[in-house]
C-alpha cells in the first residue's frame, strides 16, 4: 500500500534531480497538448522531455467542469527508447529467448484490464538498454481508456520497475471491446497457431487459463506450449500468429541390426604405411579370429512411440523388423540367439547374410601383390600357387605351398611342406614349429622344432632341427652352408669333389647352442666395456691423489662411471647365470648324435659330434660318423632309424 509519506519522499526526490536541469511549467487539455507547448519553450522534441503531473486535467461532462492538465516539464537524461512494432514496447524475438547470451533490451511497460482493474507492469532494462518512462505508462493507461489511476502510484511502479503487477486504477468496462482470440490449426492437426485481437478501450486482457480454456474448446488438446502461454498474459503479442501447439509425431521402430566384430567389406582397402610408404604387401585381407571369439551381436527391434496430432488424435506407429544372425559352419549361436561365437582358430567368411569359419585359407594363385599380399591366419594356409620375394605367410597352423619359395618369410607353429623347392637367395627364413618338407632347399635359412626332410639336395643353407636333418632321394646331397641337429644328419652324399666347406653339428640343443652363442658374445662385449671404464676410473683417481681434488666436470664424471660400472656388472652377472643354466642343459641331454651319407663323403666337411670334431680329408664310402669317448669315429653305414616321407 503507498502511502501519502511514500509519495511526498518521492516527489522531493524528483524536485532534487529537477534542480540540476532546466524545466517549464505547461498546461493543456490533454497531456499531449502541454507536452506540445513544452517543446517550444524548451526547443527540444518531445521524444527528448520528461515531465511530472502536478495537476490532473479533466474533460468534464458536456464541456462543464473541464480542468487542464499541469506538467512540469523537463530534458530527459538519456534518449527514450524507440518505438517498437507493437505499442507495448515488448521486443517480440526476447520472447521464449533460451540462450545464455546477455542481449541488449530496453524496459517494458504493460497495461492490463482485469475484472479487478487496471493493472500496470515495469520490467528493468537489459543490458545496456534504456529504463521505461512514466509517459509511456500514462500514456498506456490513457489509450486502454483509463481514466481514473492514481498517478503517483504510477510513477512508484515505473521507478521500481520490479516486474510485478500492481493495481493503479479504475476503468469502464466495455465488454464488446474485449481481447478476442483466434486459433489456426494447420499441417494435418500437427501445429495449431493462436492470434490475440488488441482490446479496445475498456476491453480487458485473456488470462494464461482462458486462453488454454479457449484453445481447448476449440479442440487443441495436446502439444499446448503452456511456458509461452504464460509470457503472453506477461507480455502479449498482438494481431501476430504464434505457434501455440505441436503434435507429437509417430516414431517407427528401428529394425534390430546385425554389428559384426570383423571387416567384411572388401571393397575397403586399408593400406599400412611404414616410414612414410604404402607397403602393398600389408594388405590384410584375412579376417582371423580366435576359439571363442564373439563374431556378431544383434541389437533387438524397437517398439514404434505412437504419435498424437494437437487435437488428441492417436497416430500408430510401426514395430521394427526382427532379424536373425545365420550362424554357418564353426559358428555357434548363443541361447538367446543376441550373439555368435567361433568353434574354432580360423578365417571368418561372410557369404550373404551367413558366417563361416573356416579353418584353412586358400590363395588361389601365388602369394604376391596380385592375392593382396602377406598372409597371416588363425589356422592353415593352403598356397596353390608359389610365395615370391619378399613376401610373408605365417599361420597358426600348417603351411603349404604347391609351388616355390623365394626370398621370402615363412613361419608355422605347424608343418611347412614345400612341394618344389626354396630358393633362399641368401635371404628370407623359413620357420617350423614341427618339421620343414621340401623338393630341394638353396641359399635359405631355415629352423624347424623337429626335421628338415629334402628329396634332391640341401645347398648353401643354414639349417637348425631340434630332431633331424635328412635329405633322400636319388640326387639327395648335402653341400656348403652349415646344418645343425640335435640327434642325425642323413643324407646321400656329404660335401661335393669341389671340397666345398660344409659344417654339420649334431649331439646337442642347436637353439639352444646358438643362444649360449650369443649370450657368450655380449658377455665379452661388456668385458670390453668394463675394461675401458676401469682404466678411466683409475686415471681420474690417479689425478684426484696428485690434486688432492678433483675439478667440478671431472668429479661427477668419475661418479658416472662408478654407477656405470656397477651397472654393467650387474647385467653381466645376469647373463652369465643364463649361461650356467644353458650349459648344465646341455650337459644333461642324453642325445648320442650321429652323421651318415649312403653313398660318399667328400674331404672339406666338418663334423662336429657333441664336443668331439673331425674335418674330412679323405673321401668315404657309405659310413656314419659318431662320438666314442669324446672322439669322432667313423664306423659301418646305419640306415635311417625312421622312414621320413614327404607329406602332401
Amino acid at each position: 500500500m503507498v502511502t501519502l509519506q511514500d509519495l511526498r519522499e518521492y516527489m522531493r526526490d524528483r524536485v532534487t534531480d529537477d534542480r540540476a536541469r532546466h524545466s517549464v511549467q505547461v498546461s493543456g487539455s490533454t497531456i499531449e497538448e502541454a507536452l506540445r507547448e513544452a517543446s517550444v519553450e524548451l526547443n527540444l522534441p518531445v521524444k527528448k522531455l520528461e515531465y511530472e503531473v502536478i495537476e490532473k486535467g479533466n474533460r468534464g461532462v458536456f464541456g462543464m467542469n473541464k480542468k487542464d492538465y499541469v506538467l512540469v516539464a523537463y530534458e530527459a537524461e538519456e534518449e527514450e527508447a524507440e518505438e517498437s512494432g507493437d505499442d507495448l514496447g515488448i521486443d517480440f524475438d526476447l520472447i521464449g529467448a533460451t540462450d545464455n547470451k546477455i542481449v541488449d533490451a530496453d524496459g517494458t511497460v504493460v497495461v492490463k484490464l482485469t475484472p479487478e482493474g487496471a493493472v500496470l507492469r515495469v520490467t528493468p532494462p537489459v543490458g545496456k538498454g534504456k529504463k521505461a518512462q512514466h509517459r509511456n505508462a500514462v500514456e498506456m493507461l490513457e489509450r486502454r481508456g483509463v481514466e481514473h489511476y492514481d498517478d503517483g502510484l504510477v510513477a512508484r511502479v515505473v521507478k521500481q520497475a520490479d516486474g510485478q503487477f500492481v493495481r493503479v486504477g479504475e476503468f469502464s468496462y466495455n465488454p464488446a471491446n474485449d481481447s478476442v482470440l483466434a486459433v489456426n490449426i494447420t499441417e494435418r492437426e500437427m501445429k495449431a497457431e493462436l492470434t490475440i485481437h488488441r482490446p479496445g478501450p475498456g476491453g480487458i486482457d485473456h488470462s494464461a487459463e482462458s486462453m488454454i480454456s479457449f484453445l481447448n474448446n476449440n479442440g487443441v488438446i495436446h502439444g499446448i506450449k503452456e511456458d509461452l502461454i504464460a509470457d503472453l498474459e506477461l507480455n502479449p503479442i498482438y494481431d501476430k500468429s504464434v505457434l501455440i501447439a505441436e503434435g507429437t509425431p509417430q516414431k517407427d521402430g528401428e529394425d534390430a541390426k546385425i554389428l559384426y566384430n570383423f571387416d567384411f567389406d572388401r571393397s575397403q582397402i586399408k593400406l599400412k604405411e611404414k616410414n612414410g610408404r604404402v607397403d602393398f604387401r600389408e594388405m590384410n585381407l584375412i579376417q582371423n579370429v580366435v576359439e571363442g571369439q564373439i563374431l556378431a551381436k544383434k541389437t533387438p527391434a524397437e517398439k514404434g512411440s505412437p504419435g498424437r496430432t494437437v487435437t488428441g488424435k492417436l497416430m500408430p506407429a510401426k514395430d521394427g523388423n526382427d532379424v536373425s544372425i545365420d550362424a554357418g559352419k564353426n559358428v555357434e549361436l548363443e541361447d538367446d540367439g543376441m550373439s555368435a561365437r567361433s568353434t574354432i582358430n580360423g578365417q571368418v567368411i561372410l557369404t550373404g547374410d551367413k558366417m563361416n569359419v573356416e579353418p584353412i585359407y586358400v590363395v588361389q594363385g601365388d602369394v604376391n601383390l596380385k592375392s593382396g599380399g602377406n598372409v597371416i591366419f588363425l589356422g592353415t594356409v593352403y598356397v596353390k600357387g608359389s610365395v615370391d620375394d619378399g613376401f610373408k605367410v605365417k599361420a597358426s597352423g600348417n603351411i603349404e605351398v604347391m609351388g616355390n619359395v623365394g626370398k621370402a618369410e615363412l613361419d608355422a607353429e605347424g608343418d611347412i611342406i614345400v612341394h618344389q623347392g626354396i630358393t633362399g637367395k641368401t635371404g628370407g627364413k623359413i620357420q617350423s614349429g614341427k618339421s620343414i618338407w621340401a623338393k630341394f632347399i638353396e641359399n635359405a635359412r631355415v629352423e624347424a622344432g623337429e626335421f628338415v626332410v629334402a628329396s634332391d639336395g640341401i645347398i648353401n643353407t643354414h639349417a637348425i632341427a631340434n630332431k633331424k636333418i635328412v635329405c633322400q632321394g636319388k640326387r639327395a646331397t648335402i653341400v656348403g652352408g652349415s646344418l645343425k641337429a640335435a640327434e642325425e644328419i642323413h643324407a646321400k652324399t656329404l660335401g661335393s669333389v669341389a671340397g666345398s666347406e660344409t659344417v654339420l653339428e649334431v649331439g646337442y640343443d642347436p637353439r639352444s647352442k646358438e643362444k649360449l652363442a650369443r649370450l657368450e658374445e655380449k658377455i665379452r662385449a661388456f668385458d670390453e666395456t668394463l675394461e675401458e671404464i676401469n682404466l678411466n676410473i683409475r686415471t681420474l683417481e690417479n689425478l684426484k691423489k696428485a690434486k688432492k681434488e678433483l675439478p667440478e666436470d671431472k668429479a661427477a664424471f668419475l661418479e658416472e662411471l662408478n654407477t656405470k660400472r656397477k651397472e654393467t656388472n650387474l647385467e653381466k652377472e645376469q647373463l652369465l647365470d643364463e649361461v650356467k643354466t644353458i650349459q648344465e642343459y646341455l650337459s644333461s641331454l642324453q642325445i648320442r648324435g650321429k652323421i651318415s651319407a649312403s653313398s660318399k663323403v667328400f674331404p672339406g666337411v666338418r663334423i662336429s659330434i657333441k664336443d668331439a670334431y673331425l674335418e674330412v680329408r679323405n673321401e668315404f664310402n657309405a659310413v656314419t660318423f659318431i662320438n666314442e669317448a669324446n672322439v669322432v669315429k667313423i664306423t659301418q653305414y646305419e640306415e635311417l632309424d625312421e622312414e621320413l616321407s614327404r607329406k602332401r
